[in-house]
């Protein structure tokens, strides 16, 4: 096909307005590049930050923390403890985003093989079994794997005689 065509219809059109030819690879240097083994498209640099898996734990707890603390104070109806909540569900996201699971306790059935570490044991004569009365640290997981064990304050059920002394 001749050039004669494409030149006379960009010529009808100011110079401003004209379109350029596409610019095409050659299709043997792209096979080329398909014969070649793959290299990494991302090198690593040893400039960028790595974060430390204790250093996410962390960071989980502080935001566990806030969030608690931000529920109580959410019960005053009040519009910044909403508005801060809101940036610490947009935190939550992200995190549960790249994998990383943040477990509260409260309220669940205690049994010895769970992978918690228990710093008190309180007796409730309320209590028919023993149960996490409440989440002092969260157990945090990356990616499926613990990388932070939760501490947890335990209840169980004790004879209202014990605590009397009779």
């Amino acid at each position: 096909m001749s050039t004669w065509p494409t030149w006379r219809g960009q010529r009808r059109h100011h110079r401003e307005f004209r379109i350029a030819a596409p610019s095409w690879p050659d299709p043997v240097s792209l096979t080329s590049l398909l014969a070649q083994p793959g290299k990494p498209t991302k090198e690593s640099t040893k400039d960028e930050p790595v974060l430390s898996e204790s250093d996410l734990a962390d960071a989980a707890t502080n935001l566990w923390r806030a969030r608690r603390r931000l529920a109580r104070l959410a019960e005053e109806d009040s519009r910044e403890a909403k508005r801060v909540g809101r940036y610490l569900q947009a935190t939550q996201r992200a995190l549960d985003e790249a994998g990383l699971l943040v477990q509260d306790h409260d309220g669940t059935t205690f049994h010895p093989g769970l992978s918690l570490e228990v710093l008190t044991m309180q007796p409730d004569p309320a209590l028919r079994h023993e149960v996490v009365r409440e989440t002092v640290r969260p157990s945090v997981y990356l990616a499926g794997r613990r990388i932070q064990m939760g501490q947890v304050i335990v209840g169980y059920p004790g004879d209202t005689l014990e605590e009397t002394g009779a």
